[in-house]
């Protein structure tokens, strides 16, 4: 059986051409991603990535290209593959990934190889240990080799150094430490009796370097006095996550209910109420 080791340029271009017409008009759309994916150092203007003035991006933002992508089932699926027997004119060919990661370091399931004279050996890779999903990307390297043990000292480094915190868990506990002892004064309310709720957010895990719990800090801040009427959805306080004195996020506190201001029935009725109080009736 023969192997064939092949990027798909050629194929890249039927597909860019089937799509829109016309290479130039698949990069308009290459582009608009990138504006939707806020890649602000990328820039296409090829369906295959090869050298040509004005394409260009970053480690970085290939990263967030990657994340991106991964997601869509189809793609996790066919960089996840070793190899994959065709049938051409009746004959098996085997095609190999050329990601020489996948199948030998732990926990690597994709992404890319690349090489063009410009960028030289690169390497987008995927790595899943425990509950710590990691992409490490590397450009410029000289050599296959050079790609090859680059990327794995930084894999291997993250893994050594890094853990995962439950940051979610944290800020719901504090948040409803903070719901559970705090008390209004709405002056000129009908009530004081403020219902809270947080910004939505999509928060889980969050990476920290090991032993570093301790310098985590999630706090609130909530205006307890305010004037009647307080609405629905009005921002009242901010609940802050803190690594090492640096803000990581900043979550909104809103009202999710309406207090109205009093009425004079309301301090008629007040008034009633304070002077039975007062009052005894004796038979």
């Amino acid at each position: 059986m023969d192997f064939y080791y092949a990027h798909g340029n050629d194929a890249a271009v039927a597909l860019a051409e089937h799509t829109s017409g016309s290479i130039e008009e698949f990069a308009v759309l290459m582009n608009k991603k990138a504006e939707e994916l806020n890649l602000k150092d990328t820039h296409f203007i090829t369906p295959h990535g090869l050298d040509q003035e004005g394409h260009y991006t970053t480690a970085k933002e290939l990263a967030i290209i990657a994340d991106y992508a991964l997601n869509i089932e189809k793609i996790a699926q066919i960089v996840k593959t070793k190899t994959y027997t065709v049938s051409i004119n009746g004959i098996a060919k085997n095609i190999v990934n050329t990601n020489e990661l996948l199948g030998y370091l732990d926990g690597v399931y994709g992404v890319k190889t690349g090489f063009t004279n410009g960028a030289n050996r690169c390497l987008v890779t995927s790595v899943k240990r425990g509950n710590m999903d990691l992409i490490c990307v590397v450009l410029g390297a000289d050599t296959k080799n050079d790609r090859t043990k680059d990327s794995i000292k930084l894999i291997e480094y993250i893994y050594s150094n890094y853990q995962m915190i439950d940051l979610k868990f944290m800020i719901e506990d504090e948040f409803d430490e903070q719901v559970e002892k705090s008390k209004f004064n709405i002056f000129k309310g009908v009530n004081n009796d403020v219902i809270l709720v947080l910004e939505k957010n999509d928060i889980t895990l969050y990476p920290i370097k090991k032993g570093n719990t301790e310098n985590v800090i999630v706090e609130t801040k909530i205006q307890n006095e305010m004037s009647a009427p307080v609405y629905e959805n009005t921002e009242i306080g901010k609940l802050t996550v803190k690594i090492d004195d640096k803000i990581i996020y900043e979550l909104k506190i809103y009202t999710s209910n309406y207090i109205p201001k009093k009425s004079v029935f309301d301090y008629y009725f007040d008034f009633i109420l304070n002077m039975g109080k007062y009052l005894r009736i004796e038979i």
